[in-house]
């Protein structure tokens, strides 16, 4: 029989798709559930005639394997990992390589990396974005954990992988330890504030437009042919023209709920540790949750105060225009404020992160994939040590641009009452980052007079703190201070 280049664990649909789209490149998979049932329907479904081989247990999932042997984990991230590691390392051979696929915390990935490398094996943390489709044609992959194995793996998971138009592969090695899953959980972040402003986008086309959804259909689908050209414009353009076997649009029939599986939490979390205003990306978490209370706000729209739903006025040409400068400026500070979280964890874990690279990988077969990258792309190339994206000329000439229409977004959506959480504090953000002097001065006053926290000087060093006695009874005992 012959050996396998890598073998799998877990057969949902992530996996399955994985490991088809191996067969496909001309890669041998072993293939390994628990539910040992789920291996025979495979093989003998989807996987019939393929090169792809089914194991009833570990033991015999490894027997099928080259050395040094590759197994991959698609299950659910959390306890699951952990409980497959222990099975697997009793098996396994100095050298041999495990690889995490699922949407892991970066922090549990790091201490597995430590944790299989004190077994003398080697450990993989990668993320991969695209989705079902995307497992099975060729998605993004972001890994990281043990340098010594990325040789291993590089040409299994490139030549999977999504392409660019030029044919570079969307995967490349991304650092030690967690920082594989760290980016993964970036880009997720990064993909919550994209599909929440373009949801606010909608909202103030079918509610302060009144707009059908046919109309928004052939917006979206226009807008996906320019500067917004994305997976996500574009999936929105399909979702608003889809409708049910009895002709009513699909979307209108569903709930207006959502639900979230943690990565943009854990964005937003990773966000307050590291100091890092994540604005856009924490409302977009919010919204989720603002969402999921329908109950309640069914009942507060009974009886809380508010503009009375008119449309809004002027040509809609002209508002649209304004609508898609403004969708277009949020949308390059979600990925400002995502490159100042992934600098900001960088420096504090010691990952030598190419954020052009990151652009590149993303480029193609991932939820957030767009032409946009490829701006992005080069403005690392042109200054590797750029702090902010909107610093980039490029990027500031954009921000220019859409400035007047941003502003009339916004200011348009508070007369109407409708909430526009995501885009609104883009504009906050970038006005706050654009203001040489905010009021923490005053801020700073405040904590200094009910808690001693102290202060710095505008005429003196950076560094130097400094207390007042500001009611005359709290003598010149400071206390600690901490600056984010």
């Amino acid at each position: 029989m012959s050996k396998a280049d890598i073998g799998l664990i877990g057969l949902a649909v992530m996996g399955e798709n994985l490991i088809l789209n191996m067969a496909d490149k001309g890669f041998t998979v072993a293939c390994y559930n628990r539910t040992t049932s789920k291996v025979d329907d495979f093989i003998n479904g989807r996987a019939r005639g393929l090169p792809i081989l089914g194991a009833h247990s570990i033991p015999e999932l490894l027997g099928l394997r080259q050395s040094p042997r590759k197994v991959m984990l698609m299950v659910k991230a959390g306890q699951a990992v952990d409980d497959f590691i222990e099975l697997l390392i009793p098996h396994l051979s100095p050298g041999d390589i495990i690889i995490d696929g699922g949407n892991s915390n970066y922090q549990d990935t790091t201490r597995r990396t430590k944790y299989v490398e004190s077994k003398g094996l080697l450990y993989i943390g990668t993320g991969v974005s695209g989705g079902e489709e995307g497992a099975l044609t060729g998605p993004s992959i972001m890994p990281g954990g043990s340098p010594a194995a990325w040789p291993a793996v590089k040409p299994i998971f490139q030549k999977i992988a999504a392409k660019t138009d030029r044919g570079k592969p969307c995967c490349e090695w991304v650092g030690e330890n967690g920082a594989g899953h760290f980016v993964k959980m970036v880009h997720n972040g990064i993909e919550y504030g994209d599909m929440q402003v373009i949801c606010e986008t909608y909202q103030m086309m079918q509610q302060g437009l009144g707009m059908t959804n046919a109309e928004m259909h052939a917006t979206f689908a226009e807008w996906n042919q320019g500067e917004l050209d994305s997976y996500l414009i574009e999936i929105t353009r399909d979702i608003l023209g889809f409708k049910a076997e009895n002709g009513e649009a699909v979307v209108d029939m569903i709930l207006d709920a959502a639900g979230q599986k943690g990565t943009g939490k854990w964005t937003a979390i990773a966000a307050l540790d590291a100091g890092q205003p994540l604005t856009l990306i924490g409302e977009a978490v919010f919204a989720r949750c603002l969402s999921a209370l329908k109950d309640e706000r069914v009942a507060a729209a009974q009886v809380l105060p508010g503009p009375a739903p008119a449309p809004i006025k002027g040509p809609r040409a002209a508002f649209l225009r304004n609508l898609k400068l403004a969708l277009y400026a949020a949308k390059i500070v979600s990925y400002a404020q995502g490159y100042q979280l992934m600098r900001a964890a960088a420096r504090e874990n010691g990952w030598k992160l190419n954020y052009g690279g990151i652009a590149l990988i993303w480029r193609g077969g991932c939820i957030i994939r767009s032409a946009f990258l490829g701006r992005i792309k080069k403005a690392f190339d042109r200054n590797p040590a750029l702090v902010n994206l909107l610093l980039d000329p490029f990027f500031t000439k954009a921000m220019k641009r859409a400035q007047s229409s941003w502003r009339k977004v916004v200011a348009t959506a508070a007369r109407s009452g409708l909430p526009l959480p995501a885009i609104g504090a883009a504009l906050a953000y970038y006005d706050g980052y654009r203001c040489a002097r905010l009021p923490a001065n005053l801020l700073q006053a405040q904590r200094d007079y009910f808690g001693a926290h102290t202060y710095e000087r505008v005429d003196q060093p950076r560094g130097e703190f400094f207390h007042t006695n500001w009611t005359g009874r709290g003598g010149t005992t400071a206390a600690s201070t901490y600056i984010a």
